[in-house]
């Protein structure tokens, strides 16, 4: 994605050749294009399509475009398509050919470099298209502007032809079809949900623009392609009430926080529940800043110290009489924070940290401002947040409690491992792997058929607590829990934070949840997910999280055999073996548990590093993963039922 710049000069009338600026050329994105992209994996191959989404978003932003279509083609090609100003054509001085030719072509060239161009652009890297189009076997643009139609093809980032004119149209905007080159990119197929999910998002934050996503590889019986319409008229006000459409609500409407007067533009809307959890999601200029940052930390501290003086100017903290901390006042809220500043600093691991000082006195003053009003003119609410903090602290209390009788007794203080847990003997945990594993069945194999020198095996007994539920005390409780934590030998509490993660003594960096291939297993792998996803955050942040991908069938005749992990491979392997006689000569087992495989099977088809697969647990989007715990795991049955009809035309009935 490109830097998001927000300008406060007046922009120019004029947006043409001479607005495109010229930074550097486009030599070493073939050659290094992890160092352009991220990586050349799932979220490599998915960003190729936010560069040009991006591209339309600035026209937006800009006041020039209301509508942008995405389309993923059969062969997992993709059209973008707005109706902007379209990338100007005319000759650029400097360059001696097109402007459009030039934006495609040389990196770091496009109009967001040029200040009075663009008030707003977004993004994060400032590739653009011409990343794209380099790492595109193949790429066309068209251009409507002016009352013309434009055109230009590429291969490999190569124009095949000078820019042309190609017909008359009383179209505008910008039309770019691109297909990721396959011997670059390790993933060739584009997930729905994930393009989906960000243009969701893209239609909160930007509100009154409309975006389309057709799927022309799903058809329905009359050959339709499956579409979707995403578009806000009350922005984070619906984004907020979106995520938190699975909870209870605790005050009836969102808090709406906007100042655009200020440098530092802040919008932002809260919202408190019943549940437990804290959940903030931050944005800086489109860009989900997943580990949070200056504007994060202003949101916070105006957010404590506001309702913090309420709350001793109402007595209730006297009569509690219980010590309040930061964490309580955010029990139970849902927050979205989306700013934008003209020169983002971003820093942390992932490049994703708001370093900006100046954001965090922005957002403080704007939050303040606020949330005093809400609170004086909103008495009944006012009160209600007060004794959920004050609830919260009571928990917290217990939960602190538990919590150091769970490392008091784990190997934190040297008191051992939970007896269960078959150990490995290499110490260094960036070498360790240890298995979640369903079941002592299972455990059993997998304890005999593991690698004992880097392999740990730690068996679950039946199904663990569901957290989305329960109260923070009675997690740290739960048997299963406890020795989950005591194995992993991590300690929840720091200096800073009483409810991080501290991965210090971490003692595997590979943590594998493998369960049965069936409604029970999936049910346990979600519980195991929805705890680390919610108290051990950090463990997925720093991808120590996998699942492992057992076979679903051995298919055999006479004394060959094949394992299948999908129904396409166990169709395609039953007519191999068939080889032209009859299927029914071939034997199909299906494994419907793990501790029907013998010790050497699972270690042959899931445990061998060399001939395994294991899928790393990632969080594309954490408002959407919010979203999606909170709905699968959480009190509110109706948003669940709604997702099974939806998803009900992927199931398969298992017999």
């Amino acid at each position: 994605m490109s830097d998001l710049v927000t300008e406060v000069k007046e922009e120019k009338k004029n947006y043409g050749a001479d607005s495109i600026q010229v930074l550097e050329g486009l030599e070493a994105v073939r050659k290094r294009p992890a160092m352009y992209i991220g990586d050349i994996g799932m979220k490599g191959f998915h960003h190729m399509i936010w560069e040009v989404v991006d591209n339309s978003i600035d026209e937006a932003l800009a006041g020039h475009c209301d509508t942008v279509k995405v389309t993923i083609h059969e062969n997992n090609s993709i059209t973008v398509e707005d109706n902007g100003r379209g990338i100007p054509v005319d000759l650029h001085a400097k360059e001696g050919r097109s402007a459009l030719e030039v934006v495609l072509t040389v990196l770091h060239a496009g109009g967001k470099f040029d200040k009075d161009s663009y008030k707003v652009s977004g993004g994060l890297h400032g590739v653009g298209v011409s990343c794209v189009n380099a790492l595109s076997k193949y790429l066309k643009v068209n251009v409507y502007r002016d009352g013309k139609v434009y055109e230009q093809e590429y291969a490999k980032g190569a124009p095949q032809y000078p820019v042309k004119e190609i017909g008359k149209s009383d179209k505008r905007g910008t039309t770019v079809h691109f297909l990721a080159d396959d011997s670059i990119f390790t993933v060739t197929e584009y997930k729905y949900e994930t393009v989906a999910t960000r243009l969701r998002e893209l239609s909160f934050l930007n509100k009154g623009i409309t975006l389309t996503l057709t799927d022309l590889r799903n058809l329905d019986e009359a050959g339709v392609p499956f579409s979707e319409t995403f578009h806000s008229t009350r922005g984070l006000i619906e984004f907020v009430e979106y995520l938190d459409s699975t909870r209870e609500k605790l005050i009836p409407e969102p808090i709406y926080v906007e100042n655009t007067k200020s440098t530092i533009p802040v919008e932002i809307a809260i919202l408190y529940n019943t549940s437990y959890g804290e959940n903030i999601c931050s944005y800086v200029n489109n860009i989900n800043t997943i580990e949070g940052g200056t504007h994060v930390a202003g949101f916070r501290r105006a957010l404590t110290r506001t309702l913090k003086s309420y709350a001793e100017k109402s007595g209730a903290l006297e009569k509690a009489k219980v010590e309040i901390s930061g964490d309580d006042f955010r029990e139970g809220l849902t927050a979205i924070i989306s700013i934008k500043v003209q020169e983002p600093q971003f820093e942390g691991q992932t490049k994703t940290k708001l370093g900006n000082n100046d954001a965090m006195g922005a957002v403080d003053v704007a939050v303040g401002e606020v949330l005093n009003a809400y609170l004086e003119e909103h008495p009944k609410e006012a009160k209600l947040i007060v004794q959920k903090v004050v609830l919260a602290a009571q928990a917290r209390i217990a939960a602190r409690k538990a919590r150091e009788m769970v490392q008091r007794k784990s190997g934190l203080s040297g008191m051992g491992l939970p007896g269960k847990l078959a150990d490995c003997s290499e110490t260094d945990p960036a070498k360790c792997e240890v298995y979640l594993v369903e079941g002592d069945s299972a455990g059993g194999s997998a304890k005999q058929g593991r690698s004992r020198h880097f392999q740990a095996i730690m068996p679950l007994r039946g199904k663990i607590l569901n957290v989305e539920k329960a109260m923070e005390y009675k997690i740290y409780e739960n048997e299963e829990i406890k020795n989950m934590m005591m194995a992993l030998g991590v300690r929840i509490g720091t200096v800073d934070d009483e409810k991080a993660l501290n991965l210090e003594k971490l003692r595997y960096h590979k943590v594998i949840i493998m369960t049965d291939a069936d409604v029970d297993g999936s049910h346990i792998r979600t519980l195991i997910l929805t705890f680390f996803f919610r108290y051990m955050r950090s463990l997925i942040d720093n991808g120590y999280v996998y699942i492992a991908q057992p076979p679903l069938y051995l298919v055999k005749k006479g004394k060959e055999e094949k394992y299948c992990w999908t129904e396409t491979q166990r169709e395609q392997i039953v007519k191999q073996l068939a080889a032209g006689g009859k299927e029914d000569s071939v034997h199909i087992q299906r494994y419907k548990g793990l501790g029907e495989m013998n010790p050497e099977q699972l270690w042959t088809t899931t445990m061998d590093p060399a001939k395994r697969t294991l899928k790393q647990v990632t969080i594309e989007s954490a408002a959407e993963a919010d979203h999606l715990f909170s709905m699968l795991m959480g009190d509110e049955v109706a948003p669940r039922r709604e997702f099974i009809e939806k998803n009900a035309r992927y199931a398969k009935i298992d017999i």
